[in-house]
C-alpha cells in the first residue's frame, strides 16, 4: 500500500465516520425532539400548576387568618368563663356568709 491509497482509505474511514456521526446525531435528535403539542401541553400543564399553587397559597393564608380569628375567640371566652367562675365564687361565698348570719341569728 502506497502512500496515496492509504491517503484514500483513510480519507473514507473519515468520511465513513463523519456520516456515521451525523447520522447518530440526527437520530438522536428526532427522538429527542419535542413535538409542539407537547410543548403546549406543557405550557398548559405549567400554567396550571402555577394557578394551583396560587390556590394554595391563598388558602394557607384564609386558615391562617381563620386561626387567629378562633385564638382570639378562644381567649374572650376563656377570659369571660374566668370572670363567671369568680362570679360565682365570690356568689358562692356570699351565700355562705348570709347562710351563716342566718343560722346565727335563729339560734
Amino acid at each position: 500500500m502506497n502512500r496515496t491509497e492509504f491517503i484514500i482509505v483513510t480519507a473514507i474511514i473519515l468520511f465513513v465516520a463523519f456520516c456515521l456521526g451525523w447520522f447518530a446525531n440526527w437520530l438522536v435528535h428526532r427522538f429527542i425532539r419535542v413535538p409542539q403539542s407537547d410543548v403546549g401541553e406543557l405550557e398548559r400543564m405549567a400554567q396550571e400548576l402555577h394557578e394551583a399553587e396560587e390556590t394554595r397559597d391563598q388558602a394557607i393564608t384564609y386558615l391562617q387568618q381563620r386561626e387567629a380569628e378562633l385564638t382570639n375567640q378562644l381567649a374572650q371566652a376563656e377570659a369571660e368563663l374566668a370572670a363567671t367562675m369568680d362570679g360565682l365564687r365570690e356568689a358562692r361565698q356570699e351565700t355562705e356568709t348570709i347562710r351563716a348570719e342566718l343560722e346565727h341569728a335563729r339560734s
